[in-house]
C-alpha cells in the first residue's frame, strides 16, 4: 500500500475524532462557565430583579402612580417580565457579562491551565471560538432567568390576561408571552458587543479582576459618550445607543429597522474585538 493510500484511508477515522473533540471542548467550556460561583450568584441576583419588583409594586398597590412598563404590572403581570428586563439592561445585565467575558481567558492564566489549552488538539481558533459561544450562550441564560423568574413572579402575584400593546391594540396572553420571549432575545444579542470587548481585554491580562474593571470601565466610557449632546455624531455608533430598541416588539405590527440596527451595531462591536482577541490569542507565546 502506498504511502497516499494509507492518508488517505486514515483521512475518514480522524475527521470524526477531532469533531468529537470540538464538542467536548464547547461542552467543557459550558460547564466551566456554569459551574463558577460567580455565574450562579449572578443569575441569582438577576432572577431576583423581577421578585424585588413585583412585591414592590404588590405593596404600593394601584395608586403606585408609575409611569411605563412598571405603571402596568399590577393590571397585568405579563408586564413584569418587560419591566424586569427593561430596568436590568443599563447596570445588572451588563454587569454580569463584564464578570463572565473578563474571566473567560484571564482565569486561565491566573491558574495556569491556560497554557495547557492553547497547546491541546484543539487549537487557538477553536478554543477563542468556544469561549465566545459559551459567552453569547450565557448572555441568553442571563435574560431567559429575568424572563422566567418574571413570568412566575407575574403570574403568582397580579391578574394576567390580554396585553394592551404600546400602539394600542390588544394581543392574546399567548402572543404578548411570545412577545417578551423576542424581548429576552433582542436583550441578550443586545449583550453580545460589550461580551466581544470583554473577552479581548480579557486576553491581555493574566488577571481575572483586572479584565473585568477593565471590560466595566470600557462600558462606563461609552456610558459617558452617550450622555454628551456634543458627541451626537457618534452616538448611533455607540454600544448601547440602541439598546431600547426592544420595546419596539410591543408594537403592532412589531417596528424592526431600529432593532435590526441594534443587532447590527452589537455584531460590528463583536467583529473587530473578536478578531482582535484572536490576534492576540494566536500570536501569545506560551514557550
Amino acid at each position: 500500500m502506498s504511502p497516499s493510500d494509507v492518508s488517505v484511508s486514515e483521512a475518514p477515522a480522524r475527521a470524526p475524532g477531532a469533531g468529537r473533540h470540538t464538542l467536548a471542548l464547547f461542552g467543557s467550556e459550558l460547564r466551566l462557565v456554569f459551574a463558577r460561583a460567580r455565574t450562579q450568584v449572578g443569575l441569582g441576583v438577576l432572577a431576583a430583579v423581577p421578585l424585588l419588583i413585583g412585591i414592590a409594586v404588590k405593596i404600593s398597590g394601584d395608586d403606585s402612580g408609575a409611569g411605563g412598563f412598571i405603571g402596568q404590572i399590577a393590571g397585568n403581570g405579563l408586564f413584569l417580565i418587560v419591566a424586569s428586563l427593561g430596568l436590568s439592561l443599563p447596570f445588572f445585565l451588563p454587569t454580569a457579562v463584564t464578570v463572565i467575558s473578563g474571566e473567560s481567558l484571564a482565569g486561565e492564566t491566573s491558574l495556569g491551565t491556560l497554557r495547557n489549552l492553547l497547546t491541546a488538539p484543539a487549537g487557538r481558533s477553536r478554543l477563542l471560538a468556544a469561549k465566545m459561544v459559551a459567552l453569547a450562550i450565557f448572555c441568553l441564560a442571563a435574560t431567559m432567568t429575568i424572563w422566567l423568574s418574571g413570568l412566575i413572579v407575574g403570574f403568582v402575584l397580579f391578574p394576567v390576561g390580554d396585553v394592551l400593546l404600546l400602539s394600542g391594540t390588544t394581543v392574546s396572553l399567548a402572543e404578548g408571552l411570545l412577545r417578551a420571549l423576542g424581548i429576552a432575545v433582542v436583550i441578550a444579542g443586545s449583550m453580545l458587543g460589550l461580551a466581544g470587548i470583554g473577552l479581548f481585554i480579557s486576553s491581555l491580562t493574566s488577571t481575572p479582576l483586572a479584565a473585568m474593571a477593565a471590560t466595566f470601565g470600557s462600558f462606563i466610557v461609552l456610558g459617558i459618550l452617550m450622555a454628551i449632546p456634543q458627541l451626537d455624531a457618534i452616538h448611533p455608533w455607540l454600544l448601547m445607543y440602541r439598546w431600547q430598541s426592544f420595546a419596539d416588539l410591543l408594537r403592532d405590527p412589531p417596528y424592526w429597522p431600529e432593532i435590526g440596527r441594534n443587532l447590527l451595531v452589537q455584531l460590528g462591536y463583536l467583529a473587530v474585538f473578536y478578531a482582535a482577541a484572536w490576534a492576540r490569542i494566536t500570536s501569545r507565546d506560551i514557550t
